[in-house]
């Protein structure tokens, strides 16, 4: 099987140059002019529209047993928006129970994976603390290709981590090459704002925003920066929503330290108000952590991505359908906290980043896959144009529009943040492995043929440089 992408503008977080490009058995064999297409092989005509690396979301959760109830998308129907959207890859969170087995947890996402239209791979929470998940650390990113962690700082009486964890895991991780992540909010904190509203008789959506003011992230996100500077451990902060998270963020690069930050595309353009919205069910549905916030964090947020102090941006699709919200109907405790997003992440960056000017083609390429492979040591298999890298593609129209639905999503949720809001800047169509799986109206995807990408951790040098050396080896690149 192989494909030819004629015409087009390929735009990669570096360069942009007039090429085709010719994939076959799963990657990229040849970029040049006027390339030849074998007998057989499936032409694309790109015409006008440009050529990316596949998108990449760092951060998502299909099939996630989570507050009482289970997301809606699984690992087929999640993924599969995702290429709708132009993503061709995610990465999963393997979030095992407290006292549960580390490898017992990721057999089950495993298996839950197998289903799975599209690559994926796994960062693995760390919920609670023993030698057992010590060495369990160990055994996943020698054995499995996991090379980050996950830790919470919210959600107290579940997988909250006290700073004890924190600092015993982040060691650990410093150890072994493994990048730490964290949703960084002060748990008790939070814990201590809902019992409080909660006796003032504020019980619905509103209550979710007023327990979790920016204070409450940015003090977790000073803290948790401080936790792995101690132990020299790198740090991957989730969701930065509010300048206080920002800043210390920022701080801590300026000072040296390895820090990243993610942004959601949500988070860069819907308002708080969300939370306040009269019909329940609308209100509901935008409750997530951390909540929404106002224009200045949300200008901040977009300044963090201009200036590199954020790197990568991600959906957290964590999709709840307007039943399961409602468990927390009388109590927004209870309230399942999740959104979706992977379909329109890609175009709210390009409608909402490119278009405006705040960010150019060569961000939104670095910011919606590049950046994301070479933190997670997955570059230049992922995230790149070039010889040898897999054929996971879209051809990006610039200039084409769409109205976000609903009723026209891929995902199983039955609520689109993005209602109604016309994007433009769309996948016209998706190649993932080399085949078209999207055709800018209907999928084209196989249940089974994502594979699991294994992410050797920082101290596997030799790992990385036999990648290099096989990915650019075998071919070479033919420009005009």
């Amino acid at each position: 099987m192989s494909l030819l992408i004629k015409g087009g503008t390929v735009v990669t977080a570096e360069e942009t140059y007039r090429a085709d490009v010719y994939c076959a058995e799963g990657t990229i064999q040849a970029i040049g002019k006027n390339l030849k297409a074998p007998g057989g092989a499936e032409v694309v005509d790109a015409g006008e529209a440009l050529v990316i690396p596949g998108g990449i979301d760092p951060h998502t959760h299909m099939e996630l047993p989570f507050m009482g109830t289970v997301t809606a998308d699984d690992f087929m129907t999640g993924p599969s928006a995702a290429l709708a959207g132009g993503t061709t890859m995610i990465i999963d969170f393997v979030i095992p129970s407290p006292e549960q087995s580390l490898l017992e947890a990721y057999d089950t996402w495993m298996s839950n994976a197998e289903k799975a239209p599209a690559d994926y791979s796994f960062h693995v929470a760390i919920t609670w603390w023993s030698d057992q998940v010590k060495e369990e650390m160990g055994v996943l990113t020698r054995e499995r290709g996991v090379n980050s962690f996950k830790h919470f700082m919210a959600y107290k009486g579940a997988i909250m981590l006290d700073d004890e964890v924190l600092l015993n895991s982040f060691d650990r991780c410093q150890e072994l090459g493994a990048m730490a992540t964290v949703h960084a909010e002060n748990g008790e904190l939070i814990y201590h704002l809902q019992n409080k509203l909660m006796a003032m008789g504020i019980t619905g959506p509103e209550g979710h925003v007023q327990s979790r003011p920016p204070a409450v992230e940015g003090e977790a996100t000073q803290r948790v920066i401080a936790v792995a500077g101690a132990v020299n451990a790198p740090l991957y902060v989730v969701h930065c929503s509010c300048k206080e998270a920002l800043s210390a963020i920022a701080t801590a690069r300026a000072n040296g330290q390895a820090v990243y930050g993610e942004a959601l595309a949500q988070h860069l353009v819907i308002d708080e108000s969300t939370h306040y919205l009269e019909d329940f069910t609308q209100a509901a549905a935008h409750v997530m952590s951390p909540p929404f916030r106002s224009k200045e964090h949300r200008d901040a947020i977009w300044g963090g991505l201009q200036s590199g102090t954020l790197q990568t941006t991600a959906s957290d699709h964590c999709a709840f359908c307007a039943p399961q919200k409602a468990i927390g109907k009388d109590d927004f405790r209870l309230m399942p906290n999740g959104c979706g997003g992977t379909e329109d992440r890609m175009s709210v960056l390009w409608d909402q980043g490119v278009k405006t000017g705040k960010l150019t083609p060569n961000d939104f390429v670095r910011v919606t896959s590049t950046a994301t492979a070479k933190i997670f040591n997955i570059h230049p298999r992922k995230g790149e144009i070039r010889v040898g890298a897999d054929a996971d593609i879209a051809i990006w129209d610039p200039n084409a529009s769409r109205t976000v639905s609903a009723k026209t999503h891929h995902s199983n949720m039955d609520f689109n943040l993005y209602e109604g809001m016309t994007l433009t800047g769309i996948s016209r169509a998706t190649i993932s492995q080399g085949k078209q799986v999207w055709d800018g109206n209907e999928l084209r995807v196989e249940k089974g043929v994502g594979r699991y990408i294994p992410r050797p951790t920082y101290s596997s040098v030799f790992d990385r440089v036999k990648t290099y050396a096989e990915l650019n080896a075998p071919h070479k690149v033919e420009r005009a």
